[in-house]
């Protein structure tokens, strides 16, 4: 390793250059729980041409790279097979263009996500991603892991709302794909190839999105009490003319810890004009009401706080031995399968979002250390129709299992894609599916 910081530093400066023994303790941590037993270069470069420079350096000495934004998901998904080298692009941070009028907006991947909402709400305009840790997480770390949250239930995913990126390939080549305009069709859509490939194909430089301006108003109401009776709810106001940007099933669990009080939760955000949310919002309490569930709506001073803190019970503060996975079923069988887990595994906290039966589940103590009881668990969200993979755990549990839990027949052409875009296994090696 001692050759490859000088090489780096006459790249990106000395002082944009760490050894391993200068990394800070806390992220020695979070790299050793990414590629147990390296001891990693980090460079931090400042511009896309430097980061190019780097990955091309890498590529001709055979160096392994790890890339990560703020390091706030570096811990998610497989162990790694190694890396001599961490690409930080925590010091490109540019916003390159916001069109105001086109709602549409163009930065470079280190760019934190609160950054960038700030900024934009200058001009009462949103990106709609509410992701995990969005006070410390980058742009680029966001597409990367496909990390999306509650607003997926109005505007869709984070591959719905990339419309253009650049990245650097294995060879230091960069690559720019889409555009700065929502209708753009030109050239191969590879913003939702790399949506959620953790590191595994490039290294994400720039991003560009579509924005939706902000709502003049924002109400939740959250409805409590019997899961069966949530279930019927929450079918009902899937099959409603409502239109809630956000609707989460939360468990008992859960609940507890948000204060909220006992039973399952149903949780459903409505933005718009003023009459529309107080409309809305009375009948879904209205129906509550019907099927004798208790309700609490929460006004536009304390809704925005509460799913905030929604997903830092979840992210937040775990100990050496938290397991985060995500967790995905049918939605007509979330609230089924959520007392499944919730019989395995009692102190379970999970959270289903309504329309896509996609979501987070948090364990702590000895069950999350259980290899059995992960595996029932998994196998009861499989017999709804989805997936359980494991993003935060031990390393000695991510060695025990199949951490993504896939099998299916894509693992043959993502293999060839990873053969196409990075042949030398140099980014990331092992982390994603089927050990690419």
């Amino acid at each position: 390793m001692g050759a490859i910081a000088p090489e780096l530093a006459a790249i990106v400066g000395p002082d944009n250059v760490q050894a391993w023994e200068q990394v800070a303790p806390a992220f020695q941590a979070t790299l050793q729980a990414a590629v147990p037993g390296a001891s990693p270069v980090v460079a931090s470069p400042a511009t896309p041409e430097e980061l190019a420079a780097v990955m091309a350096i890498a590529h001709q000495k055979g160096w392994r790279v790890l890339p990560c934004g703020s390091g706030s998901k570096l811990d998610w998904g497989g162990l790694g097979a190694g890396a001599e080298v961490v690409l930080s692009t925590a010091r490109l941070t540019r916003l390159v263009e916001h069109a105001v009028g086109d709602l549409t907006v163009t930065a470079e991947a280190g760019l934190t996500l609160a950054a960038l909402q700030q900024t934009l709400a200058a001009s009462r305009q949103f990106l709609a991603l509410d992701p995990a840790y969005p006070d410390r997480a980058t742009l680029g770390g966001i597409v990367a892991t496909a990390d999306t949250g509650a607003l997926r239930q109005r505007y869709g995913g984070v591959r719905d709302m990339l419309i253009g990126l650049e990245f650097v390939r294995y060879d230091g080549q960069r690559v720019k794909a889409g555009g700065r305009v929502v209708k753009n069709v030109a050239g191969y859509d590879l913003m939702k190839l790399l949506t959620g490939s953790y590191g595994t194909l490039g290294i994400l430089t720039q991003v560009t999105f579509r924005l939706y301006p902000e709502s003049e108003t924002s109400q939740t109401v959250l409805l409590r009490g019997e899961g069966e009776a949530i279930a019927r709810a929450a079918q009902t106001l899937l099959a409603s003319a409502l239109t809630p940007v956000a609707a989460d099933l939360l468990t008992p669990s859960l609940l507890a810890a948000l204060d909220l009080g006992e039973g399952f939760g149903l949780l459903a955000r409505f933005q718009s004009v003023a009459p529309s949310v107080e409309e809305q919002i009375a009948k879904l309490r209205s129906l509550g009401q019907s099927l004798g569930l208790g309700d609490h709506t929460f006004g536009p001073e304390v809704e925005g706080p509460l799913w905030q803190r929604l997903t830092t019970v979840l992210t937040e503060d775990p100990t050496e031995s938290t397991l985060l996975a995500k967790i995905g079923v049918e939605p007509a069988k979330a609230i089924a399968t959520l007392q499944q887990l919730g019989a395995i595994a009692p102190g379970a906290q999970a959270r289903l979002h309504l329309a896509s039966g996609l979501g987070l589940l948090r364990l702590d103590g000895a069950l999350a250390e259980d290899p059995a009881a992960l595996g029932d668990m998994r196998s009861r969200c499989e017999q709804a129709g989805g997936f359980l993979s494991v993003l935060r755990a031990t390393p000695a549990l991510k060695r025990s299992l199949d951490v993504w839990g896939y099998s299916g027949s894509a693992i043959a052409p993502m293999r060839q894609l990873k053969q196409q875009f990075d042949p030398n296994s140099l980014l990331s090696p092992q982390r994603f599916v089927g050990g690419i």
